[in-house]
């Protein structure tokens, strides 16, 4: 399951051992997407409150843009202690843990208030809890977004529209079922790959939240956008299990609370920003389709069989949990 770092990840640590000579703990923090994306500068704020607050004694260094490598090897950089820290998607989990797969099945959520409550809640700390049999701490929970389909085919207001489309998703099962599901032709694929393969016509489209479709500029090499919001997704921000113990306890504090502000920083800035990248997408000349709830319900109808089929691979207790926190949400 575990693998040796990279050349290039390798390259990194190495370089920055050299910068942090001053600071008696460094903790060097990886994650996939691009430095203008809120999730990162979220990390910068949770940069500066540890610097600050542990007096210099901490050193935290942000690798954005997949500098160590793909979600799935950050992690085992993580668990390996090659890593201090990484920031993935929750639903990488699912490869060590079924559970996980939960959390991101394909309109779990009516919004992202209610999925918030669910994962900051009772439900959501006992999915924290699950990583520790992973050597890692979890650290909470930030926003990722409501993913939204892209593409250069057509128009896609109906699951139908989907036929035939070679879409990139995430290697997530649960996200390749969901497209296979509404007629699509799913095309897992690292993150870093999108855009030329968008370019080069290798892929029709791809799904990712609006703050992501703009950070990566893909408006460039696509044509239609239509707000499927089919799931909500989070990162969930792990540290290596050995050294936050090695931590004194005032440190582990230190971090675990500079998370929390993050999470509340980046909820600030998603606020302030979504409807503007709504525009500067239109702006790009890429036609906009803003589905309507009951457009919508029909994609949530027609992939019913998905969240069905995950109740085994998640396992019904952990299943019948996630979906009851979800239900006392809702108000159902």
């Amino acid at each position: 399951m575990f693998k040796k770092p990279s050349i290039a990840l390798s390259a990194i640590l190495s370089a920055g051992l050299a910068v942090s000579a001053s600071a008696e703990t460094v903790i060097k923090v990886g994650h996939g997407a691009a430095e203008s994306f809120h999730m990162h500068r979220a990390l910068l704020h949770f940069e500066e409150l540890v610097e600050a607050g542990s007096n210099g004694e901490i050193d935290v260094q942000i690798f954005p843009s997949s500098q160590m490598g793909p979600d799935r090897e950050m992690i085992e950089g993580v668990q390996t202690g090659v890593l201090e820290m990484a920031i993935p998607p929750s639903s990488f989990f699912a490869g060590w843990d079924p559970a996980f797969a939960v959390i991101e099945l394909p309109y779990m959520y009516a919004s992202k208030d209610i999925a918030f409550d669910v994962l900051e809640g009772e439900a959501g700390d006992g999915m924290i809890a699950r990583v520790e049999d992973q050597g890692l701490v979890g650290l909470g929970w930030l926003e990722l977004g409501v993913r939204n389909v892209t593409n250069n085919v057509r128009p896609i207001a109906t699951p139908a529209d989907l036929e035939g489309v070679k879409l990139r998703t995430m290697k997530v099962p649960a996200h390749v079922a969901t497209f296979e599901t509404l007629g699509a032709n799913p095309t897992p694929m690292n993150f870093g790959e999108v855009y030329s393969a968008l370019q080069q016509g290798v892929i029709d489209g791809q799904e990712n939240p609006l703050a992501i479709i703009t950070s990566q500029r893909f408006y460039e090499v696509q044509k239609y956008l239509s707000t499927t919001g089919h799931v909500f997704a989070v990162y969930m921000p792990v540290v290596s299990k050995p050294f936050f113990d090695g931590l004194s306890v005032e440190h582990q504090d230190l971090i675990r609370t500079s998370m929390a502000a993050a999470r509340t920083h980046q909820a600030e800035l998603v606020a302030a920003e979504d409807a503007a990248q709504l525009e500067e997408i239109r702006g790009a000349g890429v036609e906009v389709l803003e589905l309507s709830a009951e457009q919508r319900q029909a994609f949530a109808d027609a992939t019913e069989s998905v969240r069905l089929q995950y109740r085994d691979e998640v396992g019904a207790e952990a299943f019948d949990a996630w979906v009851a926190a979800v239900n006392a949400a809702s108000g159902n």
